[in-house]
């Protein structure tokens, strides 16, 4: 998928039948009638009934479809609600009580981490929670910069945040926008492709050419504090089995420190804010 030309498109028409909902996401997952209509057990001449609002499905329908196709929780309600039904799958903020062990899952996990940083942040890369280690990586920033909830993603490309800083920027930056474009490809966000084409316009230099050899297991992230060089590299977890829309738009970004001089200062550091 373009994201500009998906942008257009959504600008141009809405689905306005679940069928044009289901035809959209079969076409974004680039399945055949035949494709989806074998692995969800049904005839290919059933689906296109459906797709052309012929026939209606079921909400069991609407569910298996949605779940061969990989639909997000979010518009998966969307399908329901597009057919006639109500919503399956509810949203909640984490401060409900009923996601109280979710809340204290993601709490844990920050905490377990120290005195390495680890954050996370909702569907549009906005900092949800983050644990005390990432606050002196931020140290200068402008406040205004940071005022919650700021958008991590904003923060890694802004001038005057963490562009600066970063000494590999244009591999680090290259790799984020790497992975918002897939996420744009696989949801149809257009917040998300919006803060892609924002994210495009900051002036970050591109790859010069291939990645050096220290770059053949992950892209690191290197940043320049205090006048040394300290580099990470993360990775990113998920809830595995939600029901909930706002915990299956959740991430969890956790950094390793990549060398002994970043994992020495981290302990430093963590010594200093007791």
């Amino acid at each position: 998928m373009n994201v500009h030309t998906s942008t257009a498109r959504d600008e141009r028409s809405r689905p306005v039948h679940v069928g044009e909902h289901l035809r959209e996401w079969r076409q974004r997952r680039h399945l055949s009638q035949l494709d989806l209509a074998g692995e969800a057990d049904i005839s290919a001449r059933h689906l296109s009934f459906v797709e052309t609002g012929r026939a209606m499905p079921s909400r069991e329908m609407v569910l298996k479809l949605a779940e061969r196709l990989d639909v997000p929780l979010r518009e998966r309600n969307v399908l329901l609600v597009a057919a006639g039904y109500a919503p399956a799958f509810p949203q909640r903020s984490l401060d409900d009580p009923m996601l109280k062990s979710a809340r204290q899952a993601i709490d844990l996990v920050l905490k377990a981490h120290e005195p390495n940083p680890a954050l996370a942040y909702d569907r549009h890369w906005n900092l949800v929670t983050a644990n005390r280690m990432v606050a002196p990586l931020l140290d200068g920033i402008p406040q205004r910069l940071l005022g919650q909830p700021f958008n991590v993603l904003r923060l890694a490309f802004h001038p005057e945040a963490l562009a600066p800083r970063t000494v590999n920027l244009a591999e680090w930056c290259g790799h984020l926008l790497e992975r918002l474009h897939r996420q744009c490809e696989a949801t149809a966000d257009p917040e998300l492709i919006k803060l892609y084409n924002d994210l495009r316009s900051y002036p970050i230099p591109a790859r010069s050419g291939p990645l050096p050899p220290d770059n053949n297991v992950a892209i690191p992230l290197k940043l320049r504090l205090n006048g040394e060089i300290l580099s990470f590299i993360s990775t990113t977890m998920v809830f595995g089995t939600p029901v909930d829309v706002t915990l299956s738009e959740l991430a969890l970004e956790t950094f390793f420190p990549a060398d002994e001089l970043t994992a020495m200062r981290l302990r430093q550091m963590a010594a200093e804010l007791k």
